[in-house]
């Protein structure tokens, strides 16, 4: 029963509940900006080069006819898949892009909200400084 109350206590900590969620919103966050990538931007990209799939740009390495899709020459062979490549290329990059913005304005917004730290007061005299200035004081008189 111990090694089960330690799971619970580790899966529970704050850290672990926001990684698993972070993971899972990342995922999501990927997959809409591959379709971006994918349905977005690269078509027409492929239109201005060609008309082509973008992604199915490839050089091939067998003798495999140009006019094939990718997978189907893939099939006959090796390819060298550029299209596909430079198009997850520009997946990573938006996403890159994007995430490096979202810390950016999380460390803005951590900054912002940190209160400007007072200024410490000064630690009390000790006790024989105390005597002593009691004694200047009475001199003085």
């Amino acid at each position: 029963m111990g090694t089960m109350q330690e799971f619970k206590e580790f899966a529970m900590k704050g850290n672990v509940t926001d990684l698993a969620v972070g993971v899972i919103i990342g995922a999501a966050f990927g997959k809409i900006v591959d379709s971006l990538v994918t349905d977005v931007i690269m078509p027409p990209i492929g239109m201005l080069l060609g008309g082509l799939d973008f992604a199915n740009y490839y050089i091939p390495l067998n003798g495999q006819a140009h006019n094939l899709a990718l997978a189907e020459a893939k099939k006959l062979g090796a390819v060298i898949a550029y299209g596909n490549f430079f198009t997850i290329l520009l997946n990573f990059i938006i996403l890159a892009f994007v995430i490096f913005q979202m810390v950016r304005l999380v460390a803005k917004l951590r900054r912002a909200e940190a209160p400007a730290a007072a200024p410490a007061e000064p630690a009390p005299p000790s006790e024989d400084i105390v005597l002593l200035r009691e004694i200047r004081d009475s001199l003085r008189k």
